[in-house]
C-alpha cells in the first residue's frame, strides 16, 4: 500500500477510523457508508489494537478474527465505491509490547498507525494519560505525584523508543499529550525543556522515514491539530509526508475539521 501516491492523488480518504471493535461509536458498515456518502476513495479502519494490560477502548485479541470478517464483508458491500483497507493503530508500552512485537506481524494488515496513550507511574505500573483532562488530572495527583514534566518526558521516551524499533506506517497524533499537558500547566509548550523535548523528537522522526498524521479530531472542541501546526513547516520542508486523519469514532466526523487543515497545509506550508 503505497499512502504517498493515493495522498498525492486525492484528498478524499482517511485512515484514522474507530468502530464497535473498540471505543468506537458506530459499526464498520456505519462508518463505512458515511464515507462512501461523503465522497471518499479511500477508507481505513484503525481499532485500537489488543494489548496485555486492562483497557475499556482496546479490541479483544478473540475478536481480531471477526473483524477481518467484517472488513472483507463491508469491502463487496461497496466495491467499485470506495476502497477499505484493514489497519490497526498499534499502542507502544515497552520494548517488548508493541507495533514491532511477532502478534501483530501475524494478523495481515494492510498498514498500522504507531501510538501512545500509557505511560509507566512512578512506580512502573501503565497508565493511560489520554482520556479527558478531568481524569488525566485525577491521575496526576494519583499516580505521578503531580509531577508533569515527568509525565511529558515518559510520553516522549516511549515515543522515541516507538520510533527506534519502528514497524509501523504511520506515527499517529504525536505530540498528543500537548492538549492535557496545557490544561494542566498552561503556556507548557513553550517552555524551554517542553521545546527541546519536542524538537529532538522531531529529528528523530524526520531520521526515520515514517509518514506523520496530521490528527483533526480534536480541532472543533478544543480547537488542536496535533501535531501542533507549529511543527508542520519543520516536518514538510523535511520531505515528511503527512496525512491528514479525522480520527473518527462517530459517522458523522469522518471527514471533521479534516478542510482546516488542508487549508493551513495549503496556504501556509
Amino acid at each position: 500500500m503505497n499512502f504517498r501516491e493515493i495522498i498525492e492523488f486525492t484528498d478524499r480518504y482517511n485512515f484514522h477510523t474507530h468502530t464497535q471493535f473498540c471505543d468506537g461509536r458506530a459499526s464498520i458498515e456505519e462508518m463505512a457508508q458515511a464515507a462512501a456518502d461523503a465522497g471518499f476513495v479511500h477508507i481505513g479502519f484503525s481499532p485500537h489494537s489488543p494489548i496485555n494490560i486492562p483497557s475499556p477502548c482496546n479490541m479483544s485479541l478473540e475478536s481480531v478474527s471477526q473483524y477481518s470478517t467484517e472488513i472483507e464483508r463491508v469491502r463487496k458491500l461497496h466495491e467499485g465505491k470506495c476502497l477499505f483497507y484493514k489497519g490497526m493503530e498499534i499502542d507502544y508500552l515497552s520494548p517488548e509490547y508493541g507495533p514491532s512485537s511477532q502478534i501483530f506481524s501475524d494478523f495481515n494488515l494492510d498498514y498500522s498507525i504507531g501510538s501512545v496513550h500509557f505511560i509507566r507511574d512512578i512506580k512502573g505500573e501503565f497508565v493511560d494519560v489520554d482520556g479527558h483532562f478531568d481524569s488525566f488530572r485525577k491521575k496526576m495527583e494519583e499516580y505521578f505525584h503531580n509531577d508533569i514534566r515527568y509525565v511529558v518526558s515518559q510520553f516522549y521516551e516511549a515515543s522515541n523508543e516507538m520510533l527506534n524499533r519502528g514497524c509501523f506506517d504511520i506515527l499517529g497524533h504525536f505530540d498528543k499529550i500537548a492538549q492535557n499537558a496545557s490544561y494542566y500547566s498552561p503556556g507548557i509548550e513553550d517552555e524551554g525543556w517542553y521545546q527541546d523535548i519536542v524538537d529532538d523528537y522531531i529529528t528523530h522522526i524526520i531520521e526515520s522515514g515514517v509518514i506523520v498524521e496530521i490528527n483533526t479530531k480534536a480541532y472543533v472542541e478544543h480547537g488542536r491539530f496535533f501535531p501542533n501546526p507549529r511543527y508542520w513547516k519543520r516536518l514538510a520542508d523535511a520531505g515528511v509526508t503527512l496525512v491528514v486523519n479525522s480520527d473518527a469514532h462517530y459517522p458523522d466526523r469522518i471527514d471533521a475539521s479534516r478542510a482546516e487543515a488542508f487549508a493551513i497545509l495549503k496556504t501556509e506550508i
